[in-house]
């Protein structure tokens, strides 16, 4: 039980690198629009290629 809740705690996954971060709940807005603006800028390339699963 002592193991789940350390290594349940999101710090630990964010400290791993296993995901993108924490969004701390008053910025939500602020990285949503950033992110949509950085998608919104980005060529979309032609590919031979289908989705690639992780």
């Amino acid at each position: 039980l002592m193991k789940y809740e350390h290594e349940g705690h999101p710090l630990y996954s964010s400290a791993r690198l296993w995901d993108d971060g924490i969004i701390d709940p008053a910025k939500t807005r602020d990285v949503l629009a950033l992110s949509l603006s950085a998608a919104l800028n980005a060529e979309i390339e032609d590919t031979r290629f289908g989705v690639f699963r992780m």
